[in-house]
């Protein structure tokens, strides 16, 4: 059993890699519904059934399929590295030709299938780079306390890219547009290029650099991969996990991609004023990271991932019940948002590889790969019908991009507010329970890893 500290240089080398990641999901997250509606003028209907097409065929199929295939891979390189270094270029590629589209000329069909082809080419580097990178934390250390302080390192900089990310899909596109006199749509695609190049030259970092002996024996499993599927099913602390992770999901996906709709909408804030919102929320779960890991330390990871929780929701009810001339409260409770929401970042996070440590205890191999492949399907799945969700209300609530963010008509309006607070604080709130009964603990992982560290020495 692997008890040694892992050195702050590894663990900048780990966590830059998140910066790539980060900055890529929060534009996603952030800015592509808004860009298909408002900049490629693609109906929301099509864009939500296309994206939930997208993700329930190839995307449902390849998370676990990249993560038996990583898990399996023999290379001077390990496991996860070559997937990093062969990774990056192409997923910077496909990111910015994917907010490159034309504008629609009204063809839904062409629309239809513009967003599914460019959609699951990204996706396809995307998962194989990100599988890879997250599957490393269970690798690098097999300690409960260390584990969560390699989080946190990990998600400093997926704050950070996480910001950068988030500002510019609300905002640089236009800027860089008014700017050089382009169009919105070539603003959007010069933009992409270059966090693309950023994106991929973070992922590099930990592909190139970082090198690590893995925690435990490195053995490639032996279960076929339908069997590992099923096999992660029975793991009773992995549904736990997995089931709130799902939830969240399509919390966090409601959060996200209404932000812009209820800035420009409802408060009808322009500029960097609106912007000011999401720096708020996203500067104070920074600041909150390294207690949140301390706190962690304390109670352990899934009370204080309810914590967090808790006080986000309660966060998010005030915003549903604000009026749109609510001055500084829709600051305070944004910062207060990203108080809670910190927990979210670390917690998850470090407790998957704790599940991992469960399921080798169960089967005898280790199958991280499979596990983050598993946990990222759920999460894609679940974004998808959240994203469906979401935009079929605004078409069914008459939103209109050809009549201007802020002429919207009433229904858009409370539609936007309760897709935006009320829903997802009610499944933040869902998800309190289900942590406060979380199965792993730092002591029930303590008794995983001394019944492992056993069973070792009789193999050897």
């Amino acid at each position: 059993m692997s008890r040694k500290k892992l050195s702050a240089w590894t663990k900048l080398k780990y966590g830059v890699g998140d910066f790539g990641m980060a900055v890529v999901t929060a534009i996603l997250q952030f800015g592509q519904n808004k860009y298909y509606t408002d900049t490629a003028l693609i109906d929301p209907l099509v864009i939500g059934l296309a994206m939930l097409i997208g993700k329930i065929t190839w995307d449902l199929a390849n998370d676990v399929l990249f993560g038996y295939l990583e898990d399996k891979t023999k290379s001077r390189w390990g496991k996860r590295r070559p997937y990093l270094i062969f990774g990056a270029a192409p997923f910077a590629l496909f990111f910015w030709i994917m907010f490159s589209l034309p504008v629609s000329q009204g063809n839904k069909v062409f629309d239809f299938f513009l967003i599914i082809i460019t959609f699951i080419v990204f996706d396809t580097f995307h998962t194989l780079t990100n599988t890879a990178y997250s599957a490393m934390t269970a690798e690098i250390t097999d300690d409960y306390d260390e584990r969560t302080s390699l989080t946190t390192y990990r998600m400093v900089f997926s704050v950070i890219g996480y910001l950068v990310g988030a500002a510019t899909s609300l905002m640089l596109p236009a800027m860089v547009a008014d700017m050089f006199s382009l169009t919105i749509q070539q603003g959007w695609s010069y933009v992409s290029l270059v966090v693309g190049i950023l994106a991929g030259i973070a992922i590099l970092i930990p592909g190139l650099f970082l090198k690590y002996t893995p925690a435990v024996e490195d053995k490639p499993p032996q279960m076929p991969p339908f069997k590992a599927i099923l096999t992660t099913l029975k793991n009773k602390p992995f549904i736990s996990y997995l089931i709130v992770t799902m939830i969240m999901s399509v919390s966090f996906t409601m959060v996200t991609s209404m932000l812009g709709y209820y800035i420009d909408s409802y408060l009808k804030i322009e500029g960097i004023m609106g912007t000011l919102i999401m720096i708020a929320m996203l500067v104070v779960l920074g600041l909150f990271l390294v207690p949140c890991g301390i706190i962690s330390n304390k109670i352990g990871k899934a009370k204080t991932y309810a914590l967090g929780l808790t006080i986000a929701s309660a966060a998010l009810i005030g915003v549903f019940f604000l009026p749109a001339d609510c001055g500084i409260w829709i600051y305070i409770l944004a910062a207060i948002a990203g108080m809670g929401f910190s927990a979210q970042w670390v917690c998850p996070h470090s407790m998957i590889p704790d599940v991992i440590e469960y399921d080798e205890l169960m089967t005898g191999e280790r199958r991280e790969g499979v596990y983050y492949g598993m946990q990222a399907t759920a999460t894609k799945v679940t974004a998808a019908l959240a994203s469906l969700i979401t935009n079929w209300v605004l078409g069914f609530a008459k939103y209109d991009a050809k009549l201007g963010l802020q002429n919207q008509p009433e229904s858009a309006q409370l539609a936007i507010r309760i897709l935006f607070a009320l829903v997802p604080a009610i499944f933040l709130l869902i998800c309190v329970p289900l942590l406060i009964k979380s199965p792993i603990t730092k002591q029930s992982h303590a008794e995983v890893l001394k019944q492992l560290e056993e069973r070792r020495k009789q193999q050897k």
